[in-house]
């Protein structure tokens, strides 16, 4: 079994490939796993989609075969040619494979240093696959760590604080344009978590917030969790609003975008758009006095962003080093485990059978066979300690697969004792 990692991201992708490449609804996502898994070189597959990112995780037996044969598909969902993807994409194997899921995990990778965000996405994509039982064993235990190694980057650094996401850039650059935010009214397209995050920086900046969804139930649901009054509009206003709010920011999940050139009026004042979907919810549009901003154009603030925070991510990565190292440590580890406690249920069973021979026989009587099972277990837990401890030390050894294949077969014992460790991510809520 090898680890794969192939990534698609702002770092080797336009956003004009990456809208093309987005899963924006569950049934894609299903519908793709299902012809990934499909070949039998691809046992396990976890599939990440976010707006600066798309990640096929998986588990295989061939990272040559299985990376062609993701991106043959890939191609094909999005209509992209193979050569292209192929050339552009990242691929992880193995150690690489881990090191970049943690970094991932952290928020390391993302536009964004220290997004709080990606590690919420990550776990929903790592609960959908176990849901959908395209995931057994070897990428809980990855997951798992990845989400472990998270929590130890936001406890030893400060990078997941101030709720750094693109919607906070969006808004940090909407104000940075804007100057005086009071009273200036920002329209929010969409009613999701990005939506959500929007408002929230929206107004702790000071601005006034209209919000439009075509789902206007859930839109009121969502201005009524703010203690702050927000405005919602029905979206057959859409076009008014348009052309007469200087801000907007939208993040729907729509699959193609929903502003378009004939939408669009030519005003007077200037307006400020920030489009943070993927795919894209505005059109190319041109009109006097309209700047539009993708995720792609806040890269100054991101740069700003990676400047201030360069001490923290070091750091980081230490961690995301060490905890990589760590745990393909504790899978070795994994293997010697069963064997130890194999060890000591064949010694328990050949006492179990010794008394009772010995009873029948009059050798010794019924009424001792407790107390001397006690002294025969002693003996045992003497005689293997060592033995055991040994083990543990030789897991961390590359001859751990050849020491364990040898004590196995000298001792009789199953060569199937792997051990499946369920990842307490699968069944909570996010951190």
């Amino acid at each position: 079994m090898s680890y794969l990692c192939i990534s698609f991201s702002h770092k080797n992708t336009d956003i004009q490939t990456r809208e093309k490449l987005a899963f924006p609804n569950e049934e894609n996502k299903d519908r793709f796993l299902k012809q990934v898994l499909n070949e039998s070189i691809t046992d396990e597959a976890i599939l990440l989609s976010t707006c600066n990112r798309v990640e096929i995780i998986a588990s295989v037996s061939n990272t040559k075969l299985a990376s062609k044969n993701i991106i043959e598909k890939l191609a094909n969902y999005s209509n992209l040619e193979f050569e292209n993807l192929f050339d552009r994409a990242d691929i992880y194997e193995n150690d690489g494979a881990i090191h970049h899921l943690f970094s991932v995990a952290s928020a390391l990778d993302s536009l964004v240093i220290g997004e709080t965000q990606i590690v919420g996405q990550l776990k929903d994509a790592f609960r959908f696959s176990l849901a959908k039982k395209y995931c057994g064993q070897n990428l809980p235990r990855a997951l798992h760590y990845s989400f472990k190694c998270a929590a130890a980057v936001r406890n030893a650094t400060s990078l997941g604080t101030g709720s750094v996401s693109v919607a906070s850039t969006a808004v940090s650059k909407a104000k940075e344009i804007i100057g005086d935010t009071s009273s200036v009214k920002a329209l929010v397209i969409g009613a999701g978590e990005m939506s959500e995050l929007t408002i929230k920086h929206l107004l702790s900046s000071g601005f006034e917030v209209i919000l439009i969804s075509r789902d206007i139930k859930k839109a009121k649901m969502l201005a009524d969790s703010f203690e702050q009054h927000i405005q919602v509009e029905e979206y057959s206003h859409l076009e008014k609003l348009l052309n007469h709010i200087p801000v907007m920011i939208t993040a729907t999940a729509a699959p193609y975008p929903i502003i378009k050139q004939e939408m669009v009026n030519d005003c007077a004042f200037d307006r400020f758009w920030f489009d943070i979907a993927v795919p894209r919810d505005i059109d190319d549009i041109e009109s006097p006095n309209l700047d539009i901003y993708s995720v792609d154009d806040l890269q100054d603030i991101v740069d700003e962003n990676m400047t201030l925070r360069a001490k923290q991510a070091k750091t980081a990565y230490s961690i995301v080093n060490k905890m990589s190292m760590e745990f393909f440590e504790w899978l070795k580890s994994l293997e010697v485990e069963p064997i130890i406690k194999h060890m000591y249920v064949k010694g328990d069973t050949v006492i179990d059978k010794k008394l009772k021979n010995a009873i029948k026989k009059g050798f010794i009587k019924a009424e001792d066979e407790e107390n001397i099972k006690k002294l025969c277990q002693t003996v045992l837990t003497e005689y293997l300690h060592e033995p055991s401890l040994r083990l543990k030390t030789i897991s961390k050894d590359s001859q751990c697969d050849l020491v364990v294949g040898t004590v196995q077969s000298i001792f009789g014992l199953n060569d199937n004792l792997s051990v499946f460790n369920k990842c307490e991510h699968a069944i909570k809520n996010n951190e």
